[in-house]
């Protein structure tokens, strides 16, 4: 499983409020037609006086490659489009990771 992390920060004009507004109602309905995702989160700051991100994005596909396939899609780009219109996407920060999960319960 190949996952990969988005740390996001909002554009200079809309407020947190407005932001995950947007994320919520926008972006991810677009983002969850990605081919090959497997699972997609979404977490905002509790208290985003006190963060330096306004949001966490985590996709999940069966490998790499499919990562890269989703983004380079039609569907891919779309996403990409519409993440500058509203998030500052020079200034987030994207990990691809191997999870490993140390307690499920």
């Amino acid at each position: 499983m190949a996952k990969m992390v988005i740390l996001l920060v909002r554009d200079e004009e809309s407020s947190h409020e407005e932001f995950v507004e947007r994320l919520r109602a926008e972006h991810v309905p677009i983002a969850e037609d990605l081919p090959g995702l497997v699972e997609y989160r979404t977490s905002v700051p509790s208290d985003p006086e006190r963060a330096e991100y306004d949001g966490i994005s985590e996709l999940y596909f069966e490998d790499p490659a499919a990562m890269g396939e989703a983004f380079d899609s039609e569907v891919g780009e779309r996403v990409q489009a519409d993440a500058a219109e509203f998030m500052q996407v020079e200034r987030n920060e994207t990990l691809v990771v191997d999870e490993e999960v140390h307690v499920e319960r």
